[in-house]
């Protein structure tokens, strides 16, 4: 209840942060662009608060864990780039606690991971923001199994 509150009043005062509104955005587009159906935003993990989840969606009946990497469209390292081996082990440890915590008859049988990278134009520039969406990507390993 307290994170809804923050989160409300930064938006009313105009403080949300570069990454909220980046996952918000990435949120609508994937709603909107490819009729994913969002099921959870900033999910933690109960046994380790640092292992979080940007967007959990179902894409049909796949269920997708997204990484939301947002950056000024001047910054060196895109964010795609900025999903390095060690980001890559908390997505997949957050992952597993994620499908640990469903029962099994409602854990699915395909998994993927995706990352969304938001390309914000600097202020003052004109223009709006670019959404790139990279479907699966390497975090799980060749064969992931979820349905066992």
């Amino acid at each position: 209840m307290t994170s809804f509150l923050l989160s409300w009043w930064r938006r009313l005062r105009g403080t949300d942060s570069l990454g909220a509104r980046g996952e918000r955005l990435a949120a609508r587009w994937l709603k909107r662009r490819k009729s994913f159906r969002i099921l959870a935003r900033n999910w933690r993990s109960p046994r380790d608060r640092r292992d979080e989840l940007d967007l959990v969606c179902l894409d049909g009946e796949v269920l997708v864990f997204v990484e939301v990497k947002t950056r000024a469209a001047s910054a060196l390292v895109q964010g795609y780039d900025a999903i390095d081996a060690r980001k890559r082990r908390v997505l997949r440890r957050a992952a597993d606690a994620y499908l640990a915590g469903l029962r099994p008859q409602r854990r699915p049988r395909t998994v993927r991971c995706d990352a969304v990278e938001i390309a914000w134009p600097a202020p003052g520039q004109p223009g709006e923001p670019e959404v790139r969406h990279f479907e699966n990507i390497p975090v799980f390993g060749a064969h992931p199994r979820c349905g066992e």
